[in-house]
């Protein structure tokens, strides 16, 4: 290669890497809560399409697609004296299956992990104090999240990903 198709060539290197670096600053990469976000919107649109719902159908017959109907099987007692409650049979209990992998082990983590500010300040104890208390529940949650990262990316990226059991405690739906 003589020494101008050499230089040629490092200038086009060299332009198309600060093109590259552009577009790359200009478009930053999705937060994980965004791409986490964006394949539970997914799913639970194709669950409620294959329900024969539309976010236009009737309010209540979407919610209960969506959140699920009758006696909640998840629950949680937090140390603020609340209980939080969820089912397992709505098309937000399918997604968080496929996602995370265990709805149950994310309800559970979930809950704990979004609620240790109100914890902190109903028992008075510094945040710090009380997430070493709940360190298992934070590191599960880091691990879930992580998978529901992973299932989410691949899945908005088109491509194949495990698909775990869809059954839940109330059989088929």
């Amino acid at each position: 290669m003589g020494s101008r198709t050499a230089a040629a060539a490092s200038a086009v290197l060299a332009l198309l890497t600060l093109l590259t670096a552009s577009a790359c600053a200009a478009h930053p990469a999705p937060s994980a809560d965004n791409v986490v976000k964006a394949a539970t919107r997914r799913l639970t649109d194709d669950c409620l399409t294959r329900r024969g719902l539309s976010p236009a159908s009737d309010g209540q017959r979407v919610a209960d697609a969506l959140f699920g109907t009758g006696r909640a099987e998840l629950s949680v007692r937090l140390r603020t004296g609340f209980v939080v409650r969820a089912h397992t049979d709505g098309c937000l209990a399918a997604a968080q299956r496929r996602l995370y992998g265990d709805q149950d082990r994310w309800f559970h983590a979930s809950v704990v992990v979004n609620n240790l500010k109100p914890e902190a300040a109903r028992t008075g104890r510094p945040l710090a104090e009380v997430r070493a208390a709940h360190r298992a529940e934070l590191a599960e949650w880091r691990r879930l999240r992580a998978r529901a990262l992973t299932q989410a990316t691949a899945l908005l990226e088109g491509g194949d990903i495990t698909r775990p059991s869809t059954t839940h405690p109330k059989g088929n739906q």
